[in-house]
């Protein structure tokens, strides 16, 4: 048989690809061989991410609604606080920067803010909170609200006699704060403790710089009396001292002021103090601070500081302490909060409120003097230097109000509310300019200002008619924001709205009161007609009302009338069911 002569070239041919197969196969087993990731080490602990700063978000508009009483009714608190992150710290800049802030521990530290630059309201963020779980078990607790039924009215009672400046009551009483552990030697009358107030106001241009100056006072009890001289009268435990001395010097033209009494583990028993003036200085200049209560001769002042960026006209001018549980839920354990309503809407068309927490560690270092302590937004309206319009304020709202003093109320009964108390715009017409010989009803406008700005509103927030826009004859030289009528007034918010806003949930001008109470039929109203061009008189009296103190323990609320007897306050007394 002959060979086939092309089947030993075909058969070489099938041998060598076979070969190039097989050594194909070992290449890519090699190349996946080296390309195999080797196993991750098991993590143990993780590194907390960059610091980053919140940017502001422009606010949406909202359409107000009248402001209506809630009847009384039992709320679950819905509103959820964000997960726990680490708090935020700002990049190093070539300017001196407060220094660094310790390790975190059990107790909560304050948080340093970059130079002050100039924000449009910004949006809040969601504060850091320290346990989940105590968190879960405050939102699921019931909070009942505070009526204005809830309110008792007890009496008043005067303050020390003494008329020489500064050491005098006379033109004071924008501050006080009580103190639970004064007066222990006191009868046991069921008003215990004592209460710091401020003395008449300093005074610009040299005249009285060192106005402003705090007594500790005793607590009488309260009597119901047709006028001051039928009340029972305070004595002093500390005489008055100028324990500012040396600070806020540049705060002397119609100073704002706010004192507030805190005793923690990390700080003992302090008085936090915050301090402004009706205009803004050109540089900024820090407005908080505190000081020992024990011995006003010695307060060993500290400070002073700055709250975040925030506007000076929204955070000097009262403060009140925030309930222990509620701040470590929803406010990163900031127990102080501290704000301010300037008139004219230049802080804010309502109450302003930031929580925020002066010391580093839970030996209670204070902040370095300078320091932009973090703050946590409870509360802040639109700010009538960003529009025109009457928008996103609170509810019958009038450019005239004033809110000089807040309280966060947590009852024996379990009730609580965040209340403000204040003298209230409610005339049919508000306006810029000076009050009308011919009735308060008729509006009596600064003439240079009309054509700048809607110088006179009606009570919705329309500009007035072109006839109102005049300036009256023979007024007095006392210009400023009038209404056609004023009313002293409690304001009371639900907490867990400010909790919403806390946790980002809510904007901070959305929350609005539930309830209001007009007290006037309690004060005496300027019995002795001092100052009548200043203050006004009949319904268009202003200034009725000066700070608030709060004795938690014991269900008791006190608030300074000014200009009761003669010029100085006196405090009227409300016990909460």
């Amino acid at each position: 048989m002959r060979q086939n002569k092309c089947l030993k070239p075909r058969r070489t041919l099938v041998r060598r690809l076979m070969l190039l197969f097989i050594a194909l196969i070992l290449l890519s087993a090699w190349a996946c061989s080296l390309s195999k990731p080797s196993e991750a080490p098991e993590q143990t602990a993780s590194t907390p991410p960059s610091p980053t700063s919140p940017s502001p978000t422009p606010v949406p508009t909202s359409k107000d609604e009248t402001v209506v009483a809630k009847p009384a009714q039992t709320v679950t608190n819905t509103a959820r606080p964000p997960e726990p992150t680490p708090e935020l710290m700002p990049e190093p800049t070539l300017k001196p920067t407060p220094e660094l802030m310790p390790e975190p521990t059990l107790e909560p530290t304050p948080e340093l803010m970059p130079e002050p630059t100039p924000e449009l309201m910004p949006e809040p963020t969601p504060a850091a909170a320290s346990n989940t779980q105590a968190e879960s078990d405050v939102l699921l607790q019931p909070v009942v609200l505070l009526q204005p039924s809830d309110l008792r009215y007890l009496g008043a009672f005067r303050l020390p006699n003494g008329d020489e400046r500064p050491k005098t009551f006379a033109y004071g009483g924008r501050a006080m704060t009580f103190n639970p552990n004064g007066d222990p030697a006191g009868p046991a009358d069921g008003f215990s403790g004592s209460l710091f107030i401020m003395g008449h106001a300093r005074m610009a241009y040299g005249e009285l710089p060192d106005g402003n100056q705090v007594g500790e006072i005793n607590i009488p009890a309260p009597l119901q009396a047709n006028s001051p001289a039928g009340l029972a009268q305070a004595e002093f435990i500390q005489g008055f001292h100028n324990v500012a001395a040396g600070f806020f010097t540049e705060f002397e033209e119609l100073p704002r002021v706010g004192m507030q009494y805190l005793d923690t583990p990390a700080t003992g028993a302090r008085i936090h103090l915050c301090w402004g003036q009706h205009f803004e200085p050109e540089t900024p200049i820090a407005t908080h601070a505190w000081f020992d209560p024990a011995n006003l001769a010695s307060p060993n002042i500290q400070g002073t500081w700055f709250i975040g960026n925030r506007s000076f006209y929204s955070v000097n001018g009262y403060m009140l302490e925030i309930p222990a549980d509620w701040a470590d839920a929803y406010a990163a354990g900031r127990y102080l909060a501290s704000g301010r309503y300037r008139d004219g809407g230049w802080s804010g068309m309502g109450p302003a409120l930031f929580a925020y927490r002066p010391w580093l560690d839970d030996s209670g270092t204070p902040a370095a003097p300078g320091t932009h302590l973090q703050e946590t937004t409870l509360l802040l309206y639109e700010n009538s230097s960003n529009t025109s319009n009457i928008e996103r304020t609170l509810n019958g709202y009038q450019h005239p109000d004033e809110w000089e003093g807040g309280a966060w109320i947590t009852t024996s009964s379990d009730k609580s509310a965040l209340l403000f108390v204040g003298t209230k715009g409610t005339g049919a017409k508000y306006w810029y300019g000076f009050s009308n010989p011919a009735g308060s009803e008729y509006p009596c406008v600064a003439e240079d200002f009309v054509g700048q700005f809607d110088v006179c509103r009606l009570a919705d927030g329309t500009p007035c008619p072109p006839e109102d826009l005049t300036e009256c004859e023979n007024h007095p030289d006392n210009r400023g924001w009038w209404s056609s009528s004023f009313k002293a007034q409690f304001i009371l918010y639900d907490p867990a709205e400010l909790a919403r806003v806390a946790a980002g949930e809510m904007k901070p001008w959305q929350p609005q009161p539930y309830a209001a109470l007009n007290i006037d039929e309690h004060l005496f109203l300027n019995p002795a007609g001092i100052e009548p061009e200043m203050l006004g008189v009949g319904v268009q009296r202003k200034y009725r009302i000066g700070d608030v103190a709060y004795d938690r323990n014991n269900d008791l609320l006190y608030v300074l009338e000014l200009f009761a007897d003669e010029t100085r306050p006196v405090v009227h007394v409300w016990r909460l069911l």
